[in-house]
């Protein structure tokens, strides 16, 4: 495990509340989560990524989303602000509201669509960098973007003061491993089935869309490992995992099943809500966790 992480380990990827019609930001409902997710062992809130809905908010929504979190939870509490887009001078853009609206970091996404061959991702990723004051976690998610930020790319950049963390959704351990024992970057585990086993290897702890629902049992975990229980690490994980595979794999988005179980507003267009039988399911899967708790 990195021995200083950036934003600490257990990191919530925050939902963003709207209003009824869905119309507005709700930042009442967004300032109360944001407090309850800390108290319940949350060391850093991630905004505006997928699970925040970052393509359907304005930019205005996003800075000001930003600054009334913060204002929430205070300033010791880290907040990574999700900046990405596929184009680079957006991006830039994005960067710089964040880091002035009080972002402590920043979630940069590979550019999407475009597939950018990796000479221009790693330069896209430079130019964010460079544009800022504030730390840089990259998010190699390819199953979303289409293009993979790979493995010697990964390291190229590691050498980047600018660039210290990485949200990995790959599902790609090997490699993650290999980049955590060449570089010093912290590693986040992006998918919670993997939370545990790239934690074991070095990684630095997660980016979680479950821990908007469970974040204290998220936490257990790390916690039960760190003390050098690794067994009872892996009972406490195991007991996550049918909450986590009905969140995350049911063939919704995490925003859609965990707003089912917050009752935090509608989701925007083109995403639907979830329906009635899938509701009663994540309700089932939260509410055996808890009995097990």
């Amino acid at each position: 495990m990195t021995s200083t992480p950036p934003f600490g380990r257990a990191l919530c990827a925050m939902i963003t509340p709207f209003t009824g019609d869905g119309a507005r930001l709700d930042l009442d409902a967004a300032a109360a989560l944001a407090v309850r997710l800390v108290s319940g062992g949350c060391d850093g809130l991630v905004l505006n990524g997928t699970t925040g809905e970052s393509p359907t908010t304005s930019d205005a929504e996003k800075t000001t989303l930003v600054r009334a979190v913060r204002e929430a939870v205070g300033d010791g509490v880290p907040l990574i602000a999700g900046v990405g887009t596929a184009d680079t001078r957006h991006t830039v853009e994005l960067a710089r509201a964040a880091e002035g609206a009080g972002a402590d970091g920043l979630l940069v996404v590979t550019p999407y669509y475009s597939r950018p061959p990796q000479a221009a991702v790693a330069a896209h990723f430079r130019r964010v960098a460079d544009a800022v004051g504030v730390p840089v976690m990259l998010y190699d998610i390819p199953g979303r973007t289409g293009t993979r930020i790979e493995r010697e790319t990964m390291l190229g950049l590691a050498d980047h003061p600018g660039i210290v963390a990485v949200k990995d959704c790959t599902g790609d351990l090997l490699t993650a491993a290999e980049v955590i024992a060449g570089t010093s970057l912290a590693y986040y585990s992006g998918n919670e089935e993997l939370n545990l086993p790239l934690y074991a290897v070095g990684g630095t702890g997660y980016v979680s869309t479950v821990a908007n629902v469970a974040p204290a049992p998220l936490r257990a975990v790390l916690d039960a490992f760190d003390r050098g229980d690794t067994a009872g690490a892996a009972r406490l994980n195991a007991r996550l995992m049918p909450l986590a595979r009905a969140l995350m794999a049911a063939g919704l988005p995490g925003t859609v099943t965990v707003k089912a179980l917050l009752d935090a507003g509608p989701v925007r267009e083109p995403l639907l809500p979830a329906g009635r039988e899938t509701a009663d399911g994540l309700r089932e899967a939260l509410a055996a966790l808890d009995a097990t708790g």
